[in-house]
């Protein structure tokens, strides 16, 4: 079996792309679980190597664990354990750059993000601004260090790909973009529809 080093300096057969782990069927929800999404898998099979991540678990929360969600400035929201309050902004914005330039290093091609997911969602989630209004504009923690760490890179929420024109689209992108810091690539995924 190829070592981590190893396989990361080979060229892979197919475009490598992360994807957020519990979409694999890997259990590491905060409630112990995961969101398999077969549809979706069968829709990638034969066509990319999924190389998985989930921030939540790699930051060792721990596997059942507090459910976590935005709050604050919605431009800028903090981190929080939903049931104790206690603050992971700092830790996982730190994981999140640290982890997001490993990925550099795997040549990963794009980035498939579990849709709502305070850690991993891509756009429109749920944010409680001060003075108890929920506002539907925050980014996910893995998503913003993705986006600032690679601009242009293929990423998509998973909801959204399951399949049809966008999931085509995605797989386009992903087949044109050069392997991460390499190349340019289309527009900024916030933005709506490629």
């Amino acid at each position: 079996m190829a070592t981590e080093k190893s396989r990361s300096s080979r060229t892979p057969r197919f475009p490598r792309v992360g994807i957020s782990a519990c979409l694999l069927g890997e259990r590491v929800r905060y409630d112990g679980g995961h969101k398999r999404d077969d549809i979706l898998l069968e829709n990638l099979e034969g066509i990319c190597e999924l190389v998985p991540v989930c921030p939540e678990d790699e930051l060792g929360l721990g596997t059942p664990r507090e459910p976590i969600g935005l709050v604050g400035d919605p431009r800028d929201p903090r981190l929080v354990g939903l049931e104790t309050g206690l603050d992971l902004t700092e830790r996982m914005t730190a994981f999140c750059r640290k982890r997001a330039g490993e990925m550099e290093s795997e040549g990963i091609q794009g980035f498939i993000l579990k849709s709502k997911s305070p850690s991993c969602g891509l756009r429109d989630l749920e944010v409680a601004a001060p003075g108890g209004e929920v506002l539907n504009s925050g980014v996910g923690f893995w998503a913003k260090a993705l986006l600032d760490r690679f601009p242009g890179l293929p990423m998509e929420e998973s909801d959204r790909l399951r399949e049809g024109p966008l999931l085509e689209a995605f797989l386009e992108r992903i087949l044109a973009f050069s392997p991460v810091g390499k190349g340019g690539g289309p527009l900024d995924p916030r933005e709506g529809d490629a």
